[in-house]
């Protein structure tokens, strides 16, 4: 389809404003505009949104400003013929970063330190409760876009990286790559392990009580994947029995996380708000591209990042 049309849903909003992305796109050869709820599509239209809404289905291209499309009924948009693309490709930059300073909050005791400020403390820890990220082992579960930002940034901090990835086929930075069935042989002997992989009905889940009870006693568990690749009662519980030391968590089964969550009060837990890609330039990236997009579907040609 030749997209006659750019509708810029209200729902970016949660990212960033919507006008940025309208501005930042007010070059293209077609008119691009703010639309809410309910507005009147059909197959000459394109529309860039965040969350999916029923009347989406009546266009001819619709883009997800998220690398996850999990919550987009991806059958609904095959039957209706109309294009579904998400942003994969641009968040390993951020995400690899929040891994990072994850891992150094957790070595160098940065987590404790700004609790202790925050109460006026002058708090002196124990010279065994630091360590150094050089020489310890970070699993990356999910070796794609994110995944590879982190495996970057990790080899840089001179960390052992190893990764689990369905292939299990080589990646440059990761000392081995494991398939999925050898999920327990990765994480096993890992100071770290940061999930990274979609969500799909095989991930679902894969992060559990044996998994836990798998892992080091003094190991981390980062999740910038999606809430529900982690079974959350499990992890607390096996924070709670002391299965695992911490964990790092962007992503949660139910957002915002309810106030009631054990989570919240867990000094080696620390709790970011679905934050980890969040930078101040991403409406730029987004507006690449849709730019190049919009390009290649007036040309006839395959959109990148398509879903269906």
């Amino acid at each position: 389809m030749t997209p006659d049309r750019l509708a810029v849903h209200d729902s970016v909003g949660i990212a960033f404003p919507p006008e940025l992305l309208v501005d930042a796109l007010a070059d293209l050869a077609i008119p691009v505009e703010r639309v809410g709820d309910g507005a009147d599509l059909g197959d000459g239209d394109a529309v860039a949104t965040f969350s999916p809404r029923p009347e989406f289905h009546d266009a001819g291209w619709v883009h997800c400003i998220r690398a996850g499309y999990d919550a987009f009924d991806v059958d609904a948009y095959e039957s209706e013929h109309t294009i579904l693309t998400n942003s994969t490709g641009i968040h390993g930059t951020t995400i690899g970063e929040t891994v990072a300073g994850y891992m150094l909050a957790f070595a160098r005791r940065l987590h404790v330190f700004r609790d202790a400020q925050a109460d006026r403390e002058w708090r002196d820890l124990d010279y065994a409760d630091f360590f150094t990220l050089d020489g310890e082992r970070l699993c990356v579960v999910g070796l794609g876009t994110l995944g590879r930002g982190i495996v970057e940034r990790a080899s840089g901090l001179g960390m052992d990286v190893v990764g689990v990835r369905r292939s299990g086929e080589p990646v440059p930075g990761v000392r081995e790559v494991y398939s999925t069935e050898n999920l327990h042989a990765a994480i096993a002997d890992a100071r770290f392990v940061a999930l990274a992989t979609p969500l799909t009905p095989e991930t679902e889940g894969l992060f559990s009580t044996s998994e836990f009870e798998t892992m080091r006693e003094d190991a981390y568990l980062v999740n910038v994947a999606r809430g529900a690749v982690v079974d959350e009662p499990a992890l607390v519980d096996a924070l709670q029995q002391g299965s695992v030391s911490g964990a790092a968590l962007d992503v949660f089964e139910t957002e915002p996380l309810p106030p009631e969550s054990p989570l919240w009060d867990h000094e080696e837990v620390i709790v970011t708000p679905h934050s980890g890609a969040g930078t101040r330039d991403y409406y730029r990236d987004i507006a690449g591209l849709v730019r190049e997009n919009v390009e290649r579907l007036a040309s006839g040609d395959e959109p990148l990042n398509r879903v269906v």
